[in-house]
């Protein structure tokens, strides 16, 4: 009896102790970090300094139930080893989720001094990975500490391990493809590309496809590989648009119009409001015709506004060539029957 009265009193002793030093360090240790925050400029220390002070007396508290526990039944009963695990598990869980606090204010942080949206959302989806690694270290950690044998768990999760790998592996590949377009930007949101014979504007960069609004007003939903794997031309990113035509007028022309009509074409590109002459040269004789090529500048990447001057330089083409009574030419083909003298 009195050998169960000391440990009793020493358990209760042991108890209370812990819970005595657990406030005296927690108010310690708030004093000091927060003359340390205060010679900082950035709050993130005062985050992390306030998140620490905050789980120091239910960490404290716990400890000190495990040791007065722990001490008075010194014989192993089940029951109270099931006690001191539960106890190990409230203080693994206060760690973990302190820590993810703590890693995903970091990302956060490192988040907003950047200005590039897609890296932030990057980023962002970054958050449930790195709450799934930390909670899975803890608990392998955890299940090491309460005696749990690890080989048989880790030869499954291996097995578990190359199976989870092949049936994701095209979901794993299409998320770095994912990474790869955020870190590479060969195109971001809201810009026109040609991608896969595909033209239109990128409405979304999924973790694992793409969403491209068509020209035709369709939405395309196109796989991360196929885009970084493939040609993509990025209009977006054009300062101006180079246009390369042929025209062809008939046989027929005079040299001296022949003459006049990269005037006449150098004229009307040099009216238009946007638009911007290179060169028009006669370059060769057809099957059908004689053939002119074109070239002129449009300084804009929006498409769109790249065929409404196309198509107004094209009408005013045909107004001049009709003004000046030249031909355009079609496919034409002329067959010489010559006759025999019959006797």
């Amino acid at each position: 009896m009195k050998i169960f009265s000391e440990n009793l009193f020493f358990a209760i002793s042991i108890f209370f102790i812990g819970i005595i030093a657990s406030i005296l360090i927690s108010k310690i240790s708030n004093l000091f970090l927060k003359k340390i925050s205060r010679r900082t400029k950035n709050d993130f220390d005062d985050y992390i300094f306030e998140l620490i002070i905050n789980i120091f007396k239910p960490i404290g508290f716990l400890l000190s139930l495990y040791f007065a526990v722990d001490f008075y039944f010194q014989e192993d009963i089940t029951f109270i080893s099931l006690l001191l695990n539960v106890d190990k598990l409230l203080i693994l869980i206060i760690v973990i989720k302190a820590l993810n606090k703590i890693l995903i204010r970091s990302l956060v942080e490192t988040t907003e001094k950047l200005q590039d949206q897609s890296i932030k959302s990057m980023i962002s989806s970054l958050t449930p990975l790195v709450k799934a690694f930390t909670w899975t270290i803890g608990s392998i950690f955890y299940l090491q500490n309460i005696g749990v044998q690890m080989t048989a768990i880790w030869a499954l999760l291996s097995a578990g391990g190359i199976g989870a790998g092949l049936a994701l592996k095209d979901p794993v590949q299409e998320f770095f493809e994912y990474i790869t377009i955020l870190l590479d930007k060969p195109f971001q949101k809201g810009e026109f590309i040609k991608a896969e014979g595909v033209l239109g504007s990128i409405e979304r960069v999924g973790v694992r496809s793409s969403r491209i609004r068509s020209i035709n007003g369709e939405i395309i939903v196109m796989s991360n590989s196929a885009l970084t794997n493939g040609v993509i031309s990025n209009y977006a990113q054009m300062k101006k648009r180079r246009l390369v035509h042929k025209l062809g007028v008939v046989y027929d022309t005079s040299p001296k119009i022949m003459k006049r009509i990269p005037f006449i074409i150098e004229k009307i590109i040099k009216e238009a409001n946007n638009a911007s002459f290179d060169r028009c040269h006669f370059t060769d004789f057809g099957d059908f015709s004689l053939n002119f090529e074109l070239v002129y500048y449009i300084p804009t990447n929006n498409y769109f506004a790249a065929m409404e001057a196309q198509q107004y330089i094209n009408l005013r083409i045909m107004e001049e060539f009709k003004l000046n009574c030249i031909e355009f030419a079609f496919p034409t083909q002329t067959l010489n029957i010559e006759g025999r003298e019959t006797k």
